[in-house]
């Protein structure tokens, strides 16, 4: 296996315990994060070519606050506020070698919530996550950040032209039952399969990325 199969992409929430993000205000952070770093890498381009090409995407979120939140926006990485939350996305790294500012962070400890609700979405993309299965907001963060990157794989450049020109907005939000989840892994849209590293059984689905363009654009399960 060579260096490059072993890379992942870091994600870092930031959570003071003043005051810390709304679940979907995290989760739709993250997404963002990633969609901006795949719409335009800048100096790392050759970190997420190497990190894309092997065709897994592996993201690890972990939480900082305080000191630590300082000391990871110091390291090469673009942040994202969107609302209550505060994400950091970072080049990808192998998966053995992160920095070390990064590595002493906590992977638990994202136990967030909507104190009134996540509402309705805002528009599409909306990424519907699986209201059978319980995780963590950050891992739920990872696998809202999958569904963006294959929802952005799946769209063509005019589509990410307007994409982009909103934004790169995503909303994120729990699928009304699971039935209405099971129809639209069926539907021939973008859906995340876990590779079950934490939390939840392998080859669970997670999230299913919804636009009307995207209807269609991968083989129906």
């Amino acid at each position: 296996m060579n260096e490059t199969e072993l890379m992942v992409l870091p994600l870092v929430v930031r959570i003071e315990r003043a005051a810390p993000p709304e679940r979907t205000d995290a989760l739709e952070a993250a997404a963002m994060a990633v969609l901006s770093l795949l719409d335009d890498p800048g100096e790392w381009a050759g970190e997420l070519h190497a990190w894309q090409s092997t065709g897994k995407i592996r993201k690890v979120v972990r939480r900082a606050r305080g000191a630590e939140w300082r000391r990871a926006a110091a390291l090469p990485g673009r942040t994202v506020e969107h609302r209550t939350a505060e994400v950091r996305v970072h080049p990808p790294v192998p998966l053995d070698a992160w920095p070390r500012d990064l590595a002493r962070l906590q992977v638990g400890g994202t136990e967030l919530s909507d104190p009134s609700g996540p509402g309705a979405p805002s528009g599409p993309p909306v990424l519907w996550e699986n209201p059978r299965l319980t995780m963590s907001a950050g891992k739920a963060m990872a696998q809202a950040g999958h569904a963006a990157q294959l929802a952005w794989w799946a769209s063509d450049e005019a589509e990410r032209a307007a994409w982009r020109a909103n934004g790169l907005a995503v909303s994120v939000r729990p699928a009304p039952d699971q039935d209405d989840f099971d129809a639209k892994v069926a539907a021939g849209l973008p859906v995340v399969r876990d590779a079950g590293f934490t939390e939840i059984e392998p080859g669970s689905c997670t999230f299913v990325a919804e636009a009307p363009w995207l209807l269609g654009r991968v083989a129906r399960s």
